[in-house]
């Protein structure tokens, strides 16, 4: 069963071993960290701004600069190998307070082009936007490799593996090939810093480099986990933090893999109350029976894919990741119920589409390496499941509590997962936060969310003492995306530090 990779729930990284005496300024009256000792070569470097037409982000605003920050490799020896950040910004309008960062999730998200957001708020006029690609991703160098866009297309095209002997052999040699092609491609050494440990700390050079004092910070799903662990590392450099779409850090990923499974049945469940009242809904307009009708619809897939005017065809796994695509937002209905309709017809262009779009397929049939980066950085950032008893366990939840996703197959066994064998040890554990003194932070959850559940905001904000606002609504993340009752006290808590009203429901 494979999570979606901007749900992915992730677990706060460790501290690092540079703790050595650091330089310091005043901001408001208190003294503030700059650069760590051993450390001023990157926090205070030149940050040259140029054109982005080389950074290869067909997204990316023209009104945007881009530039590459250098970082250490490994914190611990910044004398080491490096790294570069591409970084873009958009600069302020107005009279600017500083730079406001994003991060739209993961891992493995590019982030160059979110810089556009907000373009006609206040926060366009008080902030220069900025946008990064983390560590191993998009345009920052060097890249995660793993596979090839021959490989991943072939992998796409295999044949289903059910949790047989055989099948779970199967399914763990894939794993097994797939850590050693990243370790042949992208070095080991490297695998071993591309968590989240290291890309807080890339956002502190990022920081610093930029010349601001102290982090105001917008983080989306798996950009909420960099938002708390930047606080923990960081509190003293934290100005305002705005985390939408909240993981819950105490969450181990066992249980967080099947409450994610629950509120994408969820999301389904509301889909299809929503399609069964409108004319010609492919699950037909009793919504009881929607699972059932479409398990009808996918799971000849598993021995036979439909054609599509692509020559590849609609495989069983295309199909599961084009609909889960769709459960992200409830624009993205309209594109679901075509997909299905199209399916009954006996064809899957809309969802191969969907599929290509999740997986980072490109027109020409280049991949980005989105998903090679969210598997290398997912298995740096958790702990592996190695127990096979949970392993077991895990599927039969998963399937238990997301019936449309489970594809009939199971059975008392499941394969252990690709960081069970994955050549770089994790480098986190679930704990529950504890950051004295932090300023008042934000985080927003929505009630359906399908990927990040409510409860995980819920809990988030309760260990960091932040304001939560509650969307009530289906879809992965709201802020600044034109629901007014939420951007309205987004905008002015970054803009004016005004905390929203304790117990904000739009």
């Amino acid at each position: 069963m494979a999570l979606m990779r901007t749900g992915r729930v992730v677990l706060l990284a460790t501290a690092l071993a540079v703790t050595a005496t650091a330089c310091s300024t005043v901001v408001d009256g208190k003294p503030v960290a700059t650069a760590p000792a051993g450390m001023g070569q990157y926090y205070n470097q030149a940050v040259r701004w140029g054109s982005c037409a080389e950074f290869g982000d067909e997204d990316m605003p023209k009104n945007a600069e881009c530039t590459r920050v250098t970082v250490p490799v490994d914190y611990a020896n910044p004398d080491g190998a490096t790294a570069k950040i591409a970084v873009s910004r958009i600069k302020a309008t107005g009279k600017k307070i500083g730079s406001l960062m994003f991060n739209p999730g993961g891992p493995g998200v590019p982030g160059m082009s979110i810089v556009n957001i907000a373009d006609t708020t206040a926060l366009a006029d008080s902030f220069d936007r900025i946008g990064f690609d983390p560590r191993g991703i998009g345009a920052s160098q060097p890249s995660i490799k793993c596979m090839t866009a021959a490989e991943n297309d072939a992998e796409r095209a295999e044949p289903n593996k059910d949790n047989s002997p055989a099948g779970i052999a199967a399914s763990e040699a894939e794993n097994k090939q797939f850590a050693d092609k990243c370790v042949q491609r992208t070095g080991k050494d490297f695998l071993a810093h591309v968590g989240t440990r290291e890309v807080v700390q890339d956002m502190d050079v990022i920081r610093a480099a930029l010349g601001d004092a102290k982090l105001t910070y917008l983080g989306y799903s798996y950009g909420t986990r960099l938002g708390y662990a930047y606080a923990e590392k960081f509190p003293d450099h934290v100005r305002a933090l705005v985390l939408d779409g909240a993981l819950d850090p105490e969450q181990d990923p066992v249980k967080e893999s099947v409450a994610q499974a629950a509120s994408f049945q969820k999301a389904f469940d509301s889909y299809a109350a929503d399609c069964a009242s409108k004319p010609d809904c492919p699950l037909g307009t009793d919504p009881a029976q929607s699972t059932a009708r479409f398990r009808a619809l996918v799971s000849p897939l598993w021995d036979k894919p439909v054609p599509t005017d692509d020559p590849r065809g609609l495989h069983y796994g295309d199909a599961i990741t084009g609909v889960q695509q769709t459960l992200y937002s409830n624009r993205l209905w309209g594109a679901l119920t075509k997909g299905l309709r199209e399916l009954a017809a006996g064809h899957g262009d809309t969802l191969l589409a969907l599929a290509d779009m999740y997986d980072g397929r490109h027109d020409d049939g280049s991949y980005d390496n989105s998903s090679d980066a969210f598997n290398a950085i997912r298995c740096v950032d958790d702990p592996p499941i190695t127990d096979r008893a949970v392993a077991a366990q895990q599927d039969a939840d998963y399937r238990r509590v997301a019936p449309f996703l489970d594809d009939g197959h199971g059975s008392n066994a499941a394969p252990l997962e690709m960081c069970a064998i994955w050549p770089v040890p994790s480098t986190s554990t679930p704990h529950r936060l504890s950051i004295p003194n932090l300023p008042k932070t934000v985080v927003i959850s929505t009630t359906e969310d399908p990927a990040t559940p409510y409860q995980a905001g819920v809990n988030l904000a309760n260990e960091l003492g932040a304001a939560l606002i509650t969307y009530k609504g289906t879809r992965h993340t709201v802020s600044l995306s034109g629901v007014q009752c939420v951007d309205d006290p987004v905008i002015a808590y970054l803009v004016n530090l005004t905390v929203p009203a304790q117990g904000l429901t739009c």
